[in-house]
C-alpha cells in the first residue's frame, strides 16, 4: 500500500489508465471477434459489414497506446486479406 501522497495519487492513476485501456481493448477484441465469426461462418456481406469498425477499433488503441502499431498493422492486414478472399 503506498504510504506518501504522491504514491497514492499514482495509484489512483494507474487504476484509471488501466480501465481506459482495457475499455479500448475489449471493444477492439468485440469487433474482431465478430469479424472472424462472420468468416468463419462464410457471410461475405457481415464480414464486410463488421471490417470497418474493426480496423476502427484497432487504429483507435494503437493510437492510444494500448497496442503496438505493428501489432495493429497486422491485425487489419490479416482481417483486410481474409475479408477480401472470402468474396
Amino acid at each position: 500500500m503506498a504510504n506518501h501522497k504522491q504514491a497514492e495519487k499514482r495509484n489512483r492513476q494507474r487504476i484509471k489508465r488501466r480501465q481506459r485501456n482495457l475499455l479500448h481493448l475489449s471493444s477492439m477484441r468485440t469487433y474482431i471477434k465478430r469479424v472472424r465469426a462472420a468468416l468463419a461462418s462464410d457471410d461475405a456481406d457481415a464480414a464486410k459489414k463488421w471490417l470497418p469498425t474493426a480496423l476502427q477499433a484497432i487504429d483507435k488503441a494503437a493510437s492510444k497506446g494500448v497496442i503496438h502499431r505493428n501489432t495493429a498493422s497486422r491485425y487489419v492486414s490479416r482481417l483486410t486479406v481474409a475479408v477480401n478472399k472470402l468474396g
